[in-house]
């Protein structure tokens, strides 16, 4: 059977695969599209182990709210940050934020297993292959985490284009727009400062105990410090991770938008709460930063071209 342009056309536009991958799968085929379309996923699978050893750093968060009570955030990775910016990644991740608020896995083999939400023959897993093989890149979804409220409500912050995605959960007998305006200026302020606590009674007793070692450490070995009576270093200590504890729990820090420049974020959630009448509090906060703890593949053009001219 003769293979017309127009044919190749139409499978590009199906699949988003290359011209001449289109023309070859077609010619395989015999022309049929279906076979065709099916050849070019079984490529594009072959591709996505061929890329399996590269490093993908770049991406995007994105998060899903569903009724206030519910938000899910997802971390998508890509090689490029180029592809991070195409569209077409983007409506996927999307996606896959609407399919994490919506799912009950427990973990990312779940998940990936689970029957996509957009084309239900596919698993999330042959939809992330999929779009492996239109987009030319390695993709993966790296993470998920899903914030259910059962006494208040969820609030969600993205920073960056996707570069930070925060959801904020609050128990609250109240909400209302200033409570949800309070909850939003808290996730930017956890966007912006990445704490990694809510208060300090979630801070662990052995956390507290290996950071006064490395103080104690630190002024042992400072020829000044260490001649000072021990009551005043035990007090140094304290001092010192007093503030420590300031910069990482939440409700510690100074709040941002502080008029004063003083405010504590714990204090300003009391204020809210006593201004809407409500029993306020953070529960807990989720915040992706894209590519975070993941090593970024950083290429010398020089080298590489030097490379492959053999010199």
């Amino acid at each position: 059977m003769a293979i017309t342009a127009g044919m190749v056309k139409e499978l590009r536009e199906l699949t988003g695969a290359g011209m001449m991958d289109c023309k070859k799968a077609l010619t395989e085929t015999n022309g049929n599209m279906e076979e065709a379309i099916e050849a070019l996923r079984k490529k594009g699978q072959a591709k996505a182990e061929k890329k399996a050893s590269r490093i993908a750093a770049e991406g995007l968060c994105r998060i899903a709210v569903k009724d206030d009570t519910t938000a899910a955030v997802v971390e998508v990775n890509s090689e490029t940050d180029f592809v991070a910016k195409n569209a077409d990644f983007q409506g996927f991740v999307e996606a896959v934020a609407q399919q994490a608020v919506d799912s009950d896995a427990a973990d990312m083999d779940a998940f990936l297993a689970e029957s996509w939400n957009q084309d239900t023959s596919k698993t999330v897993q042959e939809a992330l292959v999929d779009k492996i093989a239109v987009i030319g890149e390695k993709l993966s979804i790296r993470r998920f985490e899903k914030v259910v409220a059962k006494n208040g409500c969820v609030v969600s912050y993205t920073h960056g284009g996707g570069r930070i995605g925060v959801i904020v959960e609050a128990e609250t007998d109240v909400v209302n727009d200033t409570v949800k305006e309070a909850l939003n200026n808290i996730a930017m302020q956890i966007a912006a400062l990445s704490p990694k606590y809510v208060s300090r009674s979630e801070v662990s007793a052995e956390y507290i105990a290996h950071e006064k070692e490395i103080l104690l450490a630190q002024i042992q070995n400072d020829p000044k410090e260490s001649q000072k009576p021990e009551k005043v270093i035990n007090g140094m200590i304290e001092g010192r991770i007093s503030k420590e504890l300031k910069e990482i729990c939440l409700l510690d820090q100074v709040y941002v938008k502080a008029e004063d420049g003083k405010q504590s974020v714990g204090k300003y959630i009391d204020q809210v709460a006593k201004e809407v009448g409500a029993k306020l509090s953070v529960k807990r906060f989720v915040r992706f930063e894209t590519g975070e703890g993941l090593e970024k593949k950083e290429e010398n053009f020089a080298e590489e071209v030097a490379k492959q001219m053999g010199q």
